[in-house]
């Protein structure tokens, strides 16, 4: 239905006043929210106006309940959008995360860098830590709740990464394609120091770096500590202006070196050999 003929039926409606039936009601109101695009309150306003009636709101309650409810649905679907286009590899939320496994990991410290303020003021974050001990849990989990707050993420493999900016300097791209993720709010780089970069991609990389530099937040997540990342970044001065830029009134955590996911391996193990009574 087109808007001009939902204001006609609204001024017909209007004209009846207090002749016009519910059932009428209804349907103007169902016709109006269709024209105006409001799927939430087209769903909800029956159920909204029979609570209304029972707790007895004035007309001004019961339209901000309305409206309180679709912009409360926009907000939610906004956000799934964001989490959407960060392109997380699966979900990981922070109300998840065992801290009681991984002791090494500060509460207080996440719970705080869960408010999205290092986000809002262009800080970079450094996740440290061996294998299996929650790394990409935390980068996934500040990142989804960086683009929950209304920020925008992008979450991306080092490698692939720096195997993309290659190709776009092959292409002549890499101009975009590094103003493309310099847009985003947060840019969260997993398994960096997995494998070691030539000179090129580690120059490339850098020059994403230095994009966001005291700009726009940077998230990484490595398993090894910075005194080997020498090996990632075979330039010692390369590697000495990468992890400034990385470290430089930022967020370091430390996750430790004992596995939680294998030590769930061997509990499991242990169980499922113990004789049964």
């Amino acid at each position: 239905m087109t808007a001009t003929r939902a204001t006609t039926l609204a001024a017909g409606f209007a004209q009846r006043g207090r002749g016009l039936t519910e059932q009428a009601a209804d349907a103007a109101i169902d016709s109006a929210c269709r024209a105006l695009r409001l799927p939430t309150l087209r769903g909800r306003f029956g159920d909204v106006a029979d609570a209304a009636k029972r707790q007895q709101l004035t007309y001004r309650g019961f339209l901000a309940e309305l409206l309180l409810a679709e912009c409360d649905e926009r907000d939610r679907r906004r956000s799934e959008r964001r989490i959407r286009a960060a392109g997380f590899p699966r979900d990981k939320w922070l109300q998840d995360f065992d801290f009681e496994a991984n002791p090494a990991v500060n509460p207080a410290m996440i719970h705080t860098l869960a408010s999205c303020a290092w986000v809002r003021n262009g800080e970079p974050l450094c996740l440290i830590g061996d294998s299996g001990t929650g790394k990409s849990h935390l980068l996934i989990g500040l990142g989804a709740a960086a683009a929950m707050a209304g920020y925008r993420v992008r979450y991306v493999m080092a490698a692939k990464l720096v195997n993309e900016l290659v190709e776009a300097a092959d292409d002549k791209q890499l101009t975009k394609t590094i103003a493309r993720y310099g847009r985003v709010d947060l840019l969260c780089i997993d398994e960096l120091g997995y494998m070691e970069l030539d000179k090129r991609g580690a120059e490339l990389l850098f020059q994403v770096l230095t994009e966001r530099e005291e700009k726009a937040s940077v998230a990484i997540a490595s398993n090894e500590a910075f005194s080997g990342w020498t090996k990632t970044f075979t330039d010692p001065r390369l590697c000495a202006a990468i992890v400034d830029r990385l470290t430089f009134g930022g967020n370091i955590i430390q996750t430790g070196t004992e596995s939680y996911r294998l030590a769930r391996t061997r509990t499991t193990i242990v169980e499922q050999t113990q004789p049964r009574h």
